[in-house]
């Protein structure tokens, strides 16, 4: 009959020991990091930082037979940040003011920091240089002037965080997209309501 032979025991490697002390270590600092972050977002609650548009007069508007538009706006943005413990950065802020999907005006900023439960504002003063308008963008203006209502669209982004001492959050955009409507020829803005969004 076939004897039975115990297997002998095999010694585990220091490559092996090593590995699992390693990776024992980096779960304990990932834990304590997670633990970390949970803390200071639940002692600190950050909002998202955003950008609105608060004010907006159209102070100029120029349309001639060959289809050329001229204009000059104020638009004054401000930059909010409702955190009552955390600062806020903004940066790569950029926005397009457009008729009728043709650009009229480029908007940016330098980037900047604003305080906690604080805000900062941002003040654009331009005239446009002659735009020509393609034929329906032509339509659209006559039919405009006619109902004595202009509308252009702003859109763009900005690159947002709020921040604690040390500690800085993942940065995240802030996207604005809205729809300015003008009363013509008087140029003060129809039901303005216009705030960007994180997704």
């Amino acid at each position: 009959m076939p004897a039975f032979v115990p297997a002998t025991p095999q010694q585990t490697s220091w490559a092996v020991w090593l590995a699992a002390i390693v990776c024992a270590v980096l779960a304990i600092a990932v834990i304590i990091a997670g633990i970390v972050v949970f803390a200071i977002y639940i002692i600190y609650q950050p909002k998202m930082p955003y950008i609105k548009v608060a004010y907006a007069h159209l102070s100029k508007l120029d349309y001639g037979q060959p289809g050329l538009l001229e204009i000059e706006m104020v638009l004054n943005l401000v930059a909010e940040n409702d955190n009552k413990k955390a600062h806020a950065s903004f940066s790569d802020l950029s926005f397009l003011l457009q008729f009728h999907r043709i650009d009229v005006a480029a908007l940016r900023a330098d980037p900047f920091d604003v305080a906690k439960n604080s805000s900062l504002e941002l003040d654009y003063h331009f005239p446009s240089s002659p735009i020509p308008l393609d034929q329906a963008a032509m339509e659209t203006m006559d039919v405009a002037l006619k109902r004595g209502v202009v509308s252009f669209d702003l859109s763009g982004h900005a690159r947002t965080r709020w921040r604690v001492g040390i500690f800085l959050s993942v940065k995240f955009r802030t996207y604005l997209s809205c729809e300015l409507r003008f009363f013509w020829p008087n140029g003060s803005t129809v039901n303005l309501d216009c705030i960007s969004k994180s997704p």
